[in-house]
């Protein structure tokens, strides 16, 4: 099974469904990795700050996979801003992933306690870009006035803005300004898990509405959340260590949602952001050493 592509602003194409190794260990994330591309996924995601590019990369080579055939994307931390460091950064990312180039690279966090770092990093990611040796560049978890100060100072929009979106979140302003470079949502996150609203603890798989169309559809809630996104033109990054909910996050395509159904599912936005607050994500809380390859 093949998955249909989205084309990134620079043409590049991008499969809708990714998969995420956010919090998998790095003992696991070969097998992870390798189930998901044996499951049929060509788009992978990780992190230099997850610790598991090297994971990543070893499931990639032992997939017997041609290189042309996976999507490979990385972030850079926060540690490793600045236009030099970031060139860096990027050196140590291929050489824990074992590749000479990558499909997208994009900054994890706006550091909004130094943007003139931020702009540096991401002046680096224009000159990857420029040189070959990326296809496609991003960011994450910029929020309206980020993306605002960070297309003042640059020449390229990025691709991807990567954001927490799911049914209780769906950041629809940040969504809309990125929309006006052509910058596509990438979701993490995309089903929600479990987090605190107020002092009541909910999911969006056990949401009511979720459920009721689920159950009409002959679908589970998380492949209907996932479709939903799809629907309305994002890209999602599900993640799991199970190889059933790795098969099931997959397939996405023999369900339609309805425009009243869409609506309903946009209709449990909270407001509520599950993940941090980016302009929280500071040096001085955050930051820490990104290893050597």
């Amino acid at each position: 099974m093949s998955t249909p592509d989205i084309t990134l602003n620079n043409g590049v194409t991008i499969p809708v469904v990714g998969f995420g190794v956010y919090q998998t260990p790095p003992d696991e994330t070969k097998e992870a990795v390798t189930e998901a591309l044996r499951t049929g996924y060509r788009h992978i995601d990780t992190a230099a700050a997850y610790g598991n590019e090297r994971g990543v990369g070893e499931a990639i080579a032992d997939s017997g996979l041609e290189r042309g055939d996976v999507f490979v994307e990385t972030k850079i931390w926060i540690s490793d801003y600045g236009y030099d460091e970031t060139l860096h950064a990027f050196e140590k990312a291929t050489g824990k992933l074992g590749l000479d180039h990558l499909d997208l690279l994009i900054l994890h966090q706006p550091l909004t306690t130094d943007f003139e770092r931020t702009i540096g990093a991401y002046k680096a990611l224009e000159k990857l870009l420029a040189d070959g040796k990326v296809r496609a560049i991003g960011v994450s978890n910029f929020m309206v006035e980020d993306l605002d100060r960070l297309a003042e100072a640059t020449d390229v929009a990025p691709s991807v803005n990567q954001i927490e979106m799911h049914p209780y979140f769906q950041q629809r302003e940040v969504i809309a300004k990125g929309a006006e470079r052509g910058i596509l949502a990438q979701a993490w996150s995309p089903i929600g898990g479990v987090f605190a609203y107020g002092t009541e603890k909910r999911s969006p798989l056990e949401d009511p509405v979720i459920t009721e169309i689920a159950d009409a559809h002959g679908k589970t809630p998380a492949q209907v959340i996932l479709r939903w996104h799809i629907q309305e033109g994002r890209q999602v990054i599900p993640k799991s260590v199970r190889p059933a909910r790795i098969a099931e996050n997959f397939d996405l395509f023999g369900v339609e949602l309805s425009d009243e159904e869409l609506g309903r599912i946009d209709d449990l936005e909270t407001g509520t952001r599950g993940g941090p607050e980016p302009s929280t994500m500071t040096l001085e809380a955050f930051g820490r050493p990104i290893p050597e390859a």
